[in-house]
């Protein structure tokens, strides 16, 4: 686990936050420009957009996850600091979080964990389940579960940055580096009879209560409903946000969620262009034409992601599927702060390639884009298939990376469906927007309505072969 920097002179906003917060919000962060050109300020400015990217992303998604009095029916959404659980499959008309999956249901939490700590109680289980904690950077720094802590009961204390004491007898201390944790559970589900029996009784053994009140009766408070809050869509408000709001949110979320150790060097950049953590950021003082080249980040940024995730640079490709799954360093990025935010952007929320994998390919074998006007097949045989120990499954999102709309809401296919395969184990699914007839229905996969699409296929709990690259994901291939 990364160690926190120690406070220095330049994380002296962190101290001022806690001691007199109004007074720091009240005035302008200093800097001293006058040695650095504009392309110095806006190059330092980019790498400072794309290093707080997740950090504001988080914090929307936490912002929407928690604006409800009490935890909902149809959504994994509830106040802070409680367990929200989905009791069925999220569809077409969820856009709280990208690239939803939609062969587990999730039980998430969004903890604040500036001010207590929290037990989390798991119950004893045979069935799949990991409950991955991220920290406000979206790293994942714990992830108990049926690989990591095995089925029996367990009690956790979940402690953040600032918290002093000792770990009860009993209980496994999990510190967070951060104050914002977003706890991204998963259970497996089999049926829709299956989750609304068993996984549901597994999803209502997951408790979290403060520990001062552990062992003791406990009733967790109402939230509060911000109004402001319901019109966010997290990706799409990022990108409209103002750069200079950006930026004073992000110094704002510095103060409870202090960087890495190894974010110096990043950190003293910002501070030379006003960026500190608890002061506002201002472009008073800059040029019409730097405050310009300024304001056009976002969009610069945003189209970046987009190029990235359309790349058909075979070097960046296996297959015309993404190779960032390989990445060792997926749900755990270290300084390399232009992965962690591009994956952010296409699928917060990403695991520990231990725990799973999420191949993603916007092209077809040849390089094309994947389009809802042409028909496809992806073709594995018998040795490619997924090797995943827990489960696979394969999902067409839309070209906003949310779950694609379609006359018979499948949304996904994978080793829990009732797949039909060819005589020799080799298997075929039809990915295309009409029905292929009653013969290729079970293996239907529907793409969307119009337009360009994306497909994701997740292995969690995968084999060696998978990790060690020796397993790749087969080539979409287009057919009449």
């Amino acid at each position: 686990m990364k160690k926190l920097i120690i406070v220095s002179s330049l994380l002296l906003g962190i101290l001022l936050a806690f001691t007199s917060c109004n007074n720091a919000k009240k005035n302008k962060a200093k800097r001293d420009i006058s040695a650095l050109s504009d392309e110095e300020i806006v190059n330092i400015a980019t790498k400072a957009y794309v290093y707080g990217y997740p950090l504001i992303l988080m914090d929307l998604t936490w912002k929407v996850g928690t604006n409800v009095e009490a935890p909902g029916i149809r959504t994994s959404s509830a106040p802070a600091n409680q367990f929200g659980h989905f009791r069925e499959f999220p569809d077409h008309t969820m856009t709280d979080v990208v690239k939803p999956n939609v062969d587990t249901y999730y039980s998430t939490v969004f903890f604040d964990l500036s001010k207590e700590a929290f037990v989390l109680s798991v119950p004893a289980t045979e069935r799949y389940y990991l409950l991955p904690m991220l920290d406000a950077y979206t790293n994942v720094f714990e992830s108990p579960g049926t690989r990591t802590t095995g089925t029996d009961a367990e009690d956790f204390l979940i402690t953040g940055p600032f918290w002093e004491g000792e770990a009860p007898e009993g209980m496994t201390q999990i510190k967070s580096p951060t104050s914002l944790v977003w706890l991204l559970g998963r259970t497996q589900v089999k049926s829709k009879e299956d989750g609304a029996t068993v996984v549901k009784t597994i999803q209502d053994g997951y408790k979290l209560v403060p520990l001062k009140s552990f062992g003791k009766a406990y009733t967790a408070p109402k939230g509060v409903v911000n109004e402001e809050y319901k019109s966010i869509v997290p990706v799409k408000t990022i990108e409209a946000m103002p750069i200079n709001t950006f930026f004073s949110e992000m110094a704002a979320l510095l103060v409870k969620n202090p960087p890495f150790e190894g974010d110096e060097a990043i950190i003293n950049d910002m501070a030379k262009i006003g960026i500190v953590p608890g002061k506002p950021f201002s472009m008073d003082g800059f040029s019409d034409d730097l405050t310009a080249k300024l304001e056009a980040i976002p969009k610069a940024v945003d189209k970046n992601f987009k190029s990235i995730v359309a790349s058909q640079d075979p070097g960046t490709l296996i297959n015309g599927w993404g190779k960032a799954y390989q990445a060792p360093n997926m749900g755990n990025y270290g300084t390399d702060y232009n992965f962690r935010a591009l994956v952010a952007y296409v699928g917060l929320g990403a695991n520990l390639p231990q725990d799973a994998v999420y191949p993603n390919t916007a092209l077809d074998g040849d390089g094309n884009l994947l389009d809802s006007d042409s028909k496809y097949v992806v073709h594995f045989e018998e040795d490619q298939i997924p090797p995943a120990k827990a489960f696979w499954s394969l999902t067409v999102y839309n070209d906003q990376n949310f779950l694609a709309e379609n006359p018979i809401n499948r949304f996904a296919l994978g080793d829990r469906d009732d797949l039909t395969f060819n005589k020799d184990g080799s298997l075929d699914i039809y990915v295309q927007r009409d029905n292929p007839g009653e013969a290729k229905y079970s293996n239907w996969l529907p793409a969307p309505a119009e337009g360009n699409f994306e497909l994701t296929l997740r292995l969690y709990w995968p084999k060696e072969e998978v990790l060690n690259g020796t397993w790749t994901p087969v080539p979409v291939q287009k057919v009449q």
